[in-house]
């Protein structure tokens, strides 16, 4: 199965091949894939390396690379809202969050791309100021279903985006995520960066945020925002109204 890297800032994966089609998820630039599918009109499909997830993409979205790099570590990720990258000669803008495999943070090789960062990248760290920081440069991002960068989140793409840049490994949706970590048993226990999720009427999780404390939560709902919280689950801070039910919540750190 060839092996490709993600070459535009943000790439839609969709459910069926067609640009019509909904928007199941993304990959961020430098994201690798493994090309499991050949579609008519230039659409593949691909299971993507950093969460398994699948979906259709354009191919001209895609550079095809070697095992090596494929198999080669995430070493960096972009810091800023947005970064100034260049594609052999070509400027482009990235978003926060793009995990990035190089030995050298000044230039490095991907197929017949010869990429060369114009700013400095970090590498993953853990640490609570650098998920709080990382959080709130998404505040006021619009909520987007399948998103997972600055111009546009969902709910678990969100979460996920932030903590990979902790070094930490989210899944892609909050029901999957919400198999991972540790269960903190009482609200009054949660620490900085613990997970909290969210039931709907039939019982199925489907939401998630970042605890901030023991009342304060951050997530994407309508836009990325801060909201209050009880043992009840979020109430919006701008209506007074109890917005989602608490399930359960979850320690990764």
């Amino acid at each position: 199965m060839p092996y490709a890297i993600t070459v535009v800032p943000v790439m839609p994966l969709r459910a069926e091949p067609a640009h019509r089609s909904e928007m199941i998820s993304q990959a961020l630039w430098g994201e690798c894939v493994t090309i499991t599918a050949h579609g008519q009109d230039g659409w593949v499909k691909v299971k993507c390396q950093y969460d398994e997830y699948e979906g259709w993409v354009t191919v001209n979205h895609l550079e095809i690379i070697e095992e090596e790099l494929f198999n080669a570590p995430y070493t960096h990720y972009t810091a800023k809202w947005a970064n100034t990258v260049s594609m052999n000669g070509q400027p482009m803008q990235v978003p926060l969050g793009c995990l990035v495999k190089t030995t050298d943070e000044a230039v490095t090789v991907w197929g017949k791309y010869t990429v060369q960062f114009e700013e400095s990248l970090l590498k993953p760290f853990l640490d609570e100021a650098g998920l709080r920081e990382r959080a709130f440069q998404f505040l006021n991002t619009a909520y987007l279903w399948g998103g997972k960068s600055v111009y546009g989140v969902d709910c678990s793409g969100f979460t996920q985006t932030v903590f990979k840049t902790l070094g930490i490994s989210l899944m892609r949706d909050a029901y999957q995520q919400a198999a991972q970590g540790t269960v903190v048993d009482f609200l009054q226990e949660v620490r900085l960066g613990d997970l909290a999720f969210f039931d709907n009427e039939a019982g199925r999780i489907t939401h998630v945020g970042i605890l901030l404390n023991d009342q304060e939560i951050i997530h994407s709902s309508g836009r990325v925002r801060v909201d209050p919280i009880d043992n009840q689950g979020i109430i919006n801070s701008e209506t007074g109204v109890r917005t989602h039910n608490l399930r359960i919540i979850k320690r990764y750190i």
